[in-house]
């Protein structure tokens, strides 16, 4: 649970050279002349809820986003909220991207790596980091309204707090391009809409699809959301499926995550992937050979990023209870390495609810 693996081809072939390397977590960075402003997180989840809320915070009641007539009917109607959600991606890109502008002056203007930046050649290769989180929550959220018939239940203020979905609906993460594509198109439309804007210094505009271990405090500040996640709840981190939605094997789920466009997150696509040691064979060699074929044929679809965590949930579960057996047990949490023993019991809450694949 040591390793990540990156795609070389398909970042050869969107960078135009090999000369690069991988800074932070999984973020490709051109060698010797490149250098990036950093840049948080979107909450795509929260924009959905706000798409129908009318811009009002479902937890706080604030005005939040711009003032717009709520979605008011009993049921969702997909082209009404779809319309909202495009205005609220509008707002989004527009707010995120001037607070990231005034954040890069005012650092530079107080806090400029001089030293470092002397380093540098005159013209410096500058890209301008942008994020996104709750994408699986997003995404499924989209395709319950979509094809699920979703009910919206108010609470005294008029302020959509709980949704049912009459009918089952397309989940990311298992190979079903109903909802495969909501996903690559909120990546690929977040991208494009910020791309409308000024960035500070002639910067290139990248995006991430990596979370780290934020995905627990966005998820802590969002309310429920249509795919049936409870107020508080995780998002799922990077670009993983939502907890439990990729059901039909572990293929499945990395052939859904392949699909979501390189072009438009050249920061990185985080997947951290758990799959039971038994899944892989049933001895050491069979799990080898079916580990390399996987990750080459995730490779080969164009996944550009993958932790690999191969152990059974029960172990974790008997870490957090009794760490000092387990004080060199070594997970992949979004793009990095931690000892399990280290994160916060939130934090370690959050790896065990994650889907261990049990079949292929």
């Amino acid at each position: 649970s040591t390793i990540q693996y990156e795609n070389d081809d398909l970042m050869m072939k969107t960078w135009g050279t090999d000369y690069y390397g991988i800074a932070c977590c999984v973020s490709a960075q051109p060698i010797a002349n490149g250098m990036q402003f950093f840049g948080a997180r979107a909450n795509l989840a929260k924009a959905v809820l706000y798409a129908i809320n009318g811009g009002k915070d479902e937890l706080t009641k604030q005005q939040v986003g711009p003032a717009y007539e709520p979605i008011s009917s009993e049921y969702i109607d997909y082209d009404e909220f779809m319309k909202k959600f495009d205005d609220m991606m509008e707002w989004i890109a527009d707010i995120y991207v001037n607070a990231l502008n005034t954040i890069h002056y005012m650092h530079d203007k107080y806090y400029y790596e001089s030293a470092q930046m002397a380093l540098k050649d005159t013209l410096v290769d500058r890209s301008f980091a942008t994020g996104i989180s709750g994408l699986s929550v997003a995404a499924d959220s989209i395709s319950a309204i979509k094809y699920g018939h979703v009910k919206v239940i108010r609470d005294e203020d008029g302020i959509a707090v709980d949704f049912k979905a009459d009918h089952d609906f397309p989940r990311y993460g298992n190979d079903d391009d109903r909802a495969d594509d909501i996903a690559a198109w909120l990546v690929k439309e977040l991208f494009t809409k910020m791309s409308k804007h000024h960035l500070y210094r002639g910067a290139k505009l990248t995006t991430s699809v990596l979370t780290i271990t934020s995905n627990v405090v966005y998820g802590k500040n969002t309310g429920t959301t249509p795919n049936g996640r409870q107020k508080g709840e995780p998002f799922a981190p990077g670009a993983n499926p939502a907890y439990g939605a990729d059901t039909t094997g572990a293929l499945a789920s990395l052939l859904s995550v392949a699909k979501l466009p390189y072009k438009y997150a050249t920061d990185g696509i985080s997947n951290t992937f758990a799959v039971t040691p038994t899944t892989l064979g049933h001895d050491e060699k069979m799990q080898e050979d079916t580990l390399v074929n996987m990750i080459g044929g995730y490779m080969r679809k164009d996944g550009h990023h993958l932790n690999i965590n191969v152990f059974n949930r029960d172990t974790l579960l008997d870490a957090q209870a009794h760490p000092e057996k387990y004080p060199t047990l070594t997970i992949r949490v979004s793009g990095y390495c931690v000892y399990f023993a280290d994160l916060t019991k939130e934090q370690q809450d959050d790896v065990i609810a994650r889907t261990f694949h049990a079949s292929m």
